[in-house]
């Protein structure tokens, strides 16, 4: 692949204002779809941050076997970043793959589906409720399918077939896995089909779902967007060929290991996974090294932050698997600083640059040329950026401290951090949304 393969998106369909991404160009009639969905997201994420704060001290436990636990992962893993992922696909596959969702309104259906069954369904983990848990599951999965067919039957029809459109297709893959592994340790709830083997699957489910699923998604798509928000040129683009290719390799292979208890699988596919982050991290720095603009923004220190956090959650699942899982914190860590610190706040980042982008152009497309108007930098505050990175990094970082050392005050301290940084986020999309300037 040469340097100029992530530089080459397809032509914008406007020519956007100043500070705005140019080859980021929202794809006609469907950012009433990722709207709606971004939405929902932010609102699972206050939801998820509150809960956070309930289970802090079973977090500190190393409970994470805890109903109440896993309640509250679901309304992040589902309820921010899937629902996050789903809306980015239906802007992406126009804009980088030059396809669009099969329908609109299958997409729509989706969402109506997807959305409300992940609250029913944290809620039902969460309480022990069956029929909601139920109830919620059946929903999810129905999103999930009309998702996995509207975005899987349009990538045939693709006509840019790089990387990106290779970790979709795979990222894909893993989400219908990562649906298949909860729908079993559900149904053990009831039956204990699956006896002593339920840590370990649910073990691979959380591999499956965090690295297979949202960190494919997240090394195809910032292999076509670093480059754009960064403005870089020139870097080698090797590594998330790589990096997927390890990743997607190793998942698998762990997960063999650990359901299978065969402790060389799993430390086989710890090294491959531990080789697919270096060289996504390697990707990723070579574009922040080849950036034309020196100054970050606030989004892209988020994403910076967010590659610390997960280099710091490989160190930390190398020593779980060498305890051989008798440390339950310390595990509960490994997951809070990759989960929280490394898939969350990365995906922060990438809302500063598209969310903006969007609600310019809904707003403000129009009236350019006609009346002043803002930049898309000028949608939001630069400075409460920086003090929500501030809050929710160091709430992640004592959190997961607090949690390795056992302490319940130091994590409900990091959670309290975490929340308040999650309210700044929620101000500035509202900032965003009513398309007023920030005076800084």
């Amino acid at each position: 692949m040469t340097p100029a393969a992530p530089a080459a998106p397809t032509r914008p369909a406007f020519t956007p204002g100043p500070g705005a991404p140019g080859g980021l160009a929202p794809a006609p009639g469907s950012i009433r779809l990722a709207a709606e969905h971004f939405v929902a997201a932010a609102i699972y994420l206050l939801a998820g941050a509150l809960g956070l704060l309930w289970v802090a001290p079973e977090l500190a436990g190393g409970a994470y076997l805890s109903p109440h636990v896993a309640g509250v992962t679901h309304l992040f893993t589902l309820g921010w970043l899937t629902m996050t992922a789903f809306g980015a696909l239906c802007q992406l596959l126009p804009v980088a793959l030059g396809t669009p969702v099969r329908s609109t309104r299958l997409a729509h259906a989706g969402f109506w589906a997807f959305a409300p069954g992940v609250g029913l369904f944290a809620a039902g983990v969460a309480t022990s409720q069956v029929a909601l848990h139920h109830l919620g599951i059946l929903l999810v999965a129905i999103g999930i399918l009309l998702v996995l067919s509207n975005v899987g039957g349009a990538l045939p029809r693709a006509r840019t077939r790089d990387v990106t459109w290779a970790a979709i297709a795979l990222a894909l893959g893993f989400l219908a896995s990562t649906l298949v592994l909860g729908i079993i340790l559900l149904h053990n709830l009831h039956t204990g089909f699956i006896a002593g083997a339920r840590d370990r699957v649910l073990a691979t489910h959380l591999h499956v779902a965090i690295v297979g699923w949202l960190l494919m998604m997240i090394v195809g798509v910032s292999h076509r967007l670093l480059p754009m928000f960064l403005l870089s040129h020139g870097a080698d683009t090797s590594w998330t060929r790589r990096a997927l290719a390890l990743l997607a390799s190793g998942v698998v292979v762990l997960g063999t290991g650990l359901t299978l208890q065969q402790p060389a699988a799993a430390w086989a596919g710890a090294l491959l996974l531990l080789g697919g982050l270096g060289c996504f991290l390697r990707q990723a720095c070579g574009f922040y090294r080849a950036r034309v603009r020196k100054k970050l923004d606030v989004g892209m220190r988020f994403v910076a932050t967010a590659l610390g956090f997960l280099t710091t959650s490989a160190l930390l699942g190398v020593a779980v698997l060498a305890t051989g899982g008798s440390a339950p914190r310390l595990a509960t860590a490994y997951v809070i600083a990759g989960l929280l610190g490394g898939i969350v706040l990365y995906v922060i980042g990438f809302f500063y640059k598209i969310v903006p982008l969007l609600a310019w152009t809904a707003r403000f497309r129009g009236r350019m040329g006609k009346e002043p108007v803002p930049t898309v930098a000028q949608l939001y505050s630069a400075r409460l950026g920086y003090v929500q990175l501030g809050l929710m990094a160091g709430g992640v970082a004592i959190l997961a401290a607090g949690t390795a050392a056992g302490s319940a005050h130091a994590a409900r301290c990091g959670a309290v951090l975490f929340l308040g940084g999650v309210l700044v986020f929620l101000a500035q999309l509202g900032r965003v949304a009513r398309g007023r300037g920030a005076a800084a």
